[in-house]
């Protein structure tokens, strides 16, 4: 496969602390066509959740909470778990302010699967990805959550069945 310099895609989705599910379209159709035989391949995800002005969210006075983020081959309603095929990439952050004041959280976890624990990355042949996100309601609610991505990705070339065959898969 031919491929090209690395270049970096990003997208934002902002989560309201109602333990709703929010979702953005990110379009790849400048990169992806199927029938053309140019397919996307995904290297690395980096992420970072944070409040609408990029800092530290803040929780209620002794209290945890999470947000789960999701990116994904095809729209969805809800998060969905790793044994969905439409799924691209998941993390999730638990957190605890121990605090008897609102703070941001002192006490955090996280976890993830994205692209670049796989050994080629993640391949994508649909012309749309979505990224997704819910958190729950402990957040406090001046601090809407946002989650932010960077791609670092590559455009290969396959042979048109093969490209129209992974599509069909993602789909």
């Amino acid at each position: 496969m031919a491929k090209s310099d690395s270049f970096f895609l990003r997208a934002s989705v902002l989560v309201d602390n109602a333990a709703t599910f929010d979702q953005v379209e990110i379009n790849l159709g400048s990169y992806v066509d199927a029938l053309g035989k140019s397919v996307l391949r995904i290297h690395n995800l980096s992420y970072e959740i944070t409040d609408e002005n990029g800092l530290a969210p803040t929780m209620a006075a002794d209290s945890a909470g999470s947000c789960t983020f999701q990116l994904t081959t095809q729209s969805q309603t809800t998060m969905l778990t790793l044994a969905d095929r439409a799924v691209i990439a998941k993390g999730v952050i638990w957190c605890r302010n121990p605090d008897s004041s609102v703070g941001p959280p002192a006490q955090a976890f996280s976890e993830d699967v994205t692209p670049q624990i796989f050994t080629n990355g993640y391949l994508i042949a649909t012309e749309n990805i979505f990224l997704g996100a819910s958190a729950d309601s402990n957040w406090t609610a001046a601090d809407n959550l946002t989650v932010s991505i960077l791609l670092e990705c590559t455009v290969e070339t396959m042979s048109q069945s093969a490209a129209m065959a992974l599509a069909l898969s993602q789909q």
